[in-house]
């Protein structure tokens, strides 16, 4: 074989030799476009599968958000009927205190008329108004006031925290006392918790009057330090007072006045029969 024949088949070779490496580094270059195609839908995949997850997992949080809406309206519907209840239970223990205070209020208007009308002994009447000021109405410093219809002037009878002597006589119709014995008006100061300096302007003057005709006045002065102001009750009891006790206060003085006449009159048979 020639030189020039070897060099032609050694070129041919060297060629096919070419084409082959060129082969083999295109294949390898597919297997790895394949291999990274491959991967990418493994990639691809996932991605999927992560948001059909996201899209159940919305799907999940959207029932559990309408759940929890629900839930929340239901408190509240819950919440606004205890609120209800407890409204009305308060409403109920108001009312069931109000009661209770108006029973007490009535069972003292009784016991203090029932003790108004319970003698006919002048002192003891005075003694049982004097109680009923003090422990029912809370006064601590007031006189009880009769009408001497011989001089036309209001002298105190009874007195509590002020001596009797330093309560002055007032004429029928002078001053707030005496206004209140001819009008048979009631008299209230403003200030129910303040001292009063001047015995001639009293904090409260009730008139004890039967029907229209006035026989004398109640005047407090001052109330017990634990009390600040006055009450309903009070009212009624200074009501009551104005009516029943001058009836009390009347019927007492006359069976007095009577005892008193009977014994002279006795007196004086006793000594006609010697």
């Amino acid at each position: 074989m020639s030189t020039d024949e070897e060099k032609g088949i050694s070129s041919r070779g060297e060629e096919f030799l070419q084409v082959f490496k060129k082969g083999a580094e295109f294949t390898q270059e597919l297997m790895k476009e394949n291999e990274r195609l491959r991967y990418r839908i493994i990639e691809l995949e996932k991605s999927q599968q992560s948001i059909a997850r996201d899209v159940e997992d919305t799907d999940e949080n959207r029932l559990l958000l309408q759940r929890i809406a629900e839930l929340e309206r239901e408190k509240e519907e819950i919440l606004a009927r205890i609120r209800h209840v407890e409204q009305e239970n308060q409403d109920f223990a108001a009312r069931y205190v109000e009661i209770e205070q108006e029973n007490n209020n009535l069972a003292n208007l009784y016991i203090a008329s029932y003790q108004l009308h319970s003698t006919l002994d002048f002192k003891e009447v005075l003694q049982i108004i004097t109680e009923i000021i003090i422990n029912l109405i809370g006064a601590e410093e007031f006189a009880i006031m009769l009408l001497d219809e011989k001089t036309n002037e209001l002298q105190a009878v009874a007195t509590e925290g002020i001596a009797r002597e330093d309560i002055p006589s007032v004429k029928f119709g002078s001053g707030i006392i005496g206004q209140v014995a001819k009008t048979g008006e009631s008299h209230f100061s403003e200030d129910a918790g303040a001292d009063v300096p001047d015995l001639l302007k009293p904090m409260v003057c009730i008139p004890l009057q039967i029907k229209e005709h006035v026989i004398g006045v109640l005047v407090i002065y001052k109330l017990l330090v634990q009390k600040t102001q006055f009450a309903d009750v009070d009212y009624e009891l200074f009501t009551l007072l104005a009516g029943h006790a001058a009836t009390a206060v009347f019927s007492s003085r006359l069976y007095s006045d009577s005892e008193r006449k009977l014994s002279t009159i006795q007196g004086f048979l006793d000594l006609l029969t010697r």
